[in-house]
């Protein structure tokens, strides 16, 4: 994986796809390359590292009326010229780029070389491509069609030839693919974002499907050649949403964007005469909602540390029993779909290739599952039962900060749906809903305090670990402070339950591992001020985050971070927001590259 371009078009084909392939930079990379049909034939050229390093290559100009693109992320080989995208085959007539992962490419590969096939890459992708030509006849499509029949994996696919000029053949199984409908042109692409700056016109395949593209136009049809119709759809993101607009890191305008985005995910959705929310892409009847006896969370990653908030918040206020789990874990693991059971499948890109696996694992067994994303068309959205879009806006930072408040959002309107169903009064209800919508107010009064907590970045960013500790709805939260700074910072973190540092991490407190105590005035804070002397007792450095005028935690941490007054159940949406802002200041303070950081991508669309 990661990012796949494609044009066809009146316009200078090496400047578009130069152009799609910076606004996938976000999903992560580590080399790129382009191909591009001239009159003398496919012109490629492809450089590892930074895209700026491609275009350095490019300055004589690659003129050409069709052309195809890719940023790589490696999985099968090192970081290299020869491992970028696109491969060709011997002859140099063809052109493949590729997403995904093809399990037999070593059965594949061993096959090709016994018929005098010479690799150039240590590539799975690359077999792809001198498969296509050996079973070229006369039409691309059909070379394609047959060597897809002979992949196991998953893939994004775009090919072209000399052979057919002015052609390019797309392929989608596991691996997103769109199509971008502008005005005498084409364009196709891995991600909506490359086509904002031409088209809002969007045209999704689904898997199975192929798509033609030509000087006619395009034509949409399954593996099996029979026709698909299809649905333009509008992309309802702006250009604009997917720029810096002055800030310095998409990661830190995406931590202030959280207000906003706050407010959208619970737009229209607060049912204020019932006390209630109102969620109607669940497609389920009251009656249908209030037979569910377990709620079971699927996700991965930040996704699934909001999944557990959420799943504790159900069980705490509706009393439905709820577990989250790791969406990875499950599709291997033959699972139990019991009756009257509901299945959340969490993703902020909709793409998530665990997350997408087990769902349909589920599904295949008879499980209702709902999906919760945030970009519109993804596949979770289209195969799930009904869900719940976030509404937060495009997230171009590999670290996500704006789409786990926006999906404790959801969980938030989820879990009062199912509290008023069972147990919770008029009164209880009213009350949530006033905290809830203070939430966005209070997540701004944080965020006009940053620069204390840059401050506190600064003395602690020299650090090689430290641990991130809390209790309840706190705990989840641990661990996404502990994932935001290891991702970004590279600072070894580890997010625990506080309660289980006397069964272990303890061992690991001293002078040189800080301890992050998440410790607002909820249940469990007394049980925290007692974890935080059990670390102060072994001369440990405590950063707190507590809530504001907090005098007796301020007498024991080194640190504090105050957050806003709220009920106990809402603070995890307050107490996240100064472990974004304090690992991103750690990030800049030791000089890490925010938006991409090393080995990441944005959207795990492999195992």
């Amino acid at each position: 994986m990661c990012g796949i371009v494609g044009y066809h078009g009146p316009r200078e084909t090496a400047a578009v796809l130069i152009e799609g392939l910076k606004r996938l930079e976000y999903r992560g990379y580590d080399s790129a390359g382009i191909s591009v049909l001239a009159e003398d034939g496919l012109k490629t050229v492809k450089r590892a590292g930074k895209i700026k390093v491609l275009q350095e290559a490019l300055q004589d100009g690659l003129q050409g009326r069709c052309g195809i693109g890719h940023t790589r992320w490696a999985t099968h080989g090192e970081v290299s010229e020869a491992n970028a995208h696109p491969h060709m085959d011997a002859s140099g007539e063809f052109s493949v780029v590729h997403n995904g992962i093809i399990e037999n490419c070593e059965a594949l590969r061993e096959r090709l070389q016994l018929d005098g096939v010479k690799f150039q890459s240590q590539t799975d992708s690359e077999v792809i491509v001198h498969l296509i030509a050996k079973l070229y006849r006369e039409s691309l499509e059909q070379a394609v069609r047959d060597t897809l029949y002979m992949l196991k994996g998953t893939y994004g696919i775009a090919v072209m030839t000399s052979r057919e000029p002015g052609k390019i053949v797309g392929a989608r199984y596991g691996s997103p693919l769109v199509l971008g409908i502008g005005d005498g042109e084409i364009l196709l692409a891995s991600d909506v974002t490359a086509l904002l700056a031409y088209t809002r016109q969007a045209v999704y395949l689904q898997d199975g499907e192929m798509v033609i593209i030509d000087d006619t136009g395009y034509k949409t049809r399954d593996f099996h050649d029979r026709i698909v119709k299809k649905q333009i759809e509008l992309i309802d993101w702006e250009l604009e949403q997917i720029e810096r607009l002055g800030y310095r890191h998409y990661m830190e305008k995406e931590i202030r964007e959280q207000p906003d985005a706050v407010r959208r995910a619970l737009g229209g959705r607060i049912d204020r005469e019932a006390c209630s929310a109102h969620l109607g892409g669940l497609e389920l009847t009251p009656q249908q909602l209030r037979s569910i006896e377990r709620i079971r969370v699927i996700a991965a990653g930040t996704s699934y540390h909001a999944g557990m908030v959420g799943g504790y918040l159900i069980e705490q206020i509706a009393g439905i029993p709820s577990f989250t789990e790791i969406a990875s874990e499950i599709r291997y693991r033959n699972p139990v779909v019991e009756p009257n059971s509901l299945y959340i499948a969490v993703s902020q890109s909709g793409e998530t290739a665990d997350t997408l696996s087990a769902m349909r694992e589920l599904r295949r067994k008879g499980a209702k599952v709902l999906g919760m994303c945030n970009v519109v068309g993804s596949t979770i959205a289209r195969e799930s039962d009904g869900g719940v879009y976030l509404h937060s806006g495009p997230e171009i930072a590999v670290a996500s900060t704006k789409a786990f408040t926006s999906q404790l959002s959801i969980f938030y309107l989820l879990a009062l749906l199912f509290a008023r169903m069972h147990h919770y009064s008029i009164a209880d209800g009213q009350s949530f809903i006033a905290d809830l919508q203070r939430i966005p107010e209070q997540i701004s009064e944080i965020l006009q305090r940053s620069e204390a907590i840059r401050e506190l970045a600064g003395r602690y960013a020299g650090y090689g670990s430290m641990l991130f500790l809390g209790r309840g709805l706190q705990y989840p939260v641990a661990l996404e402070g502990a994932l935001k700074l290891k991702e970004i910072s590279y600072i070894h973190a580890e997010g625990c339950s506080a309660a289980e540092i006397k069964h272990g991490p303890i061992a690991l407190v001293g002078p040189d591992v800080p301890c992050v105590f998440l410790a607002p005035d909820d249940s469990l804070r007394e049980k925290s001020i007692s974890n935080m002397m059990e670390v102060k007792s072994r001369h440990g450095r405590v950063i707190a985050v507590v809530t504001e005028g907090d005098r007796e935690i301020e007498a024991i941490a080194d640190d504090v971070i105050p957050v806003p007054r709220t009920s106990g159940i809402m603070y995890p949406f307050l107490t996240v927001v100064p472990l974004q802002l304090f690992s991103y200041y750690c990030a800049l303070e030791r000089g890490c590259d925010v938006d991409q950081p090393r080995n990441l991508a944005k959207s795990v669309t492999v195992e």
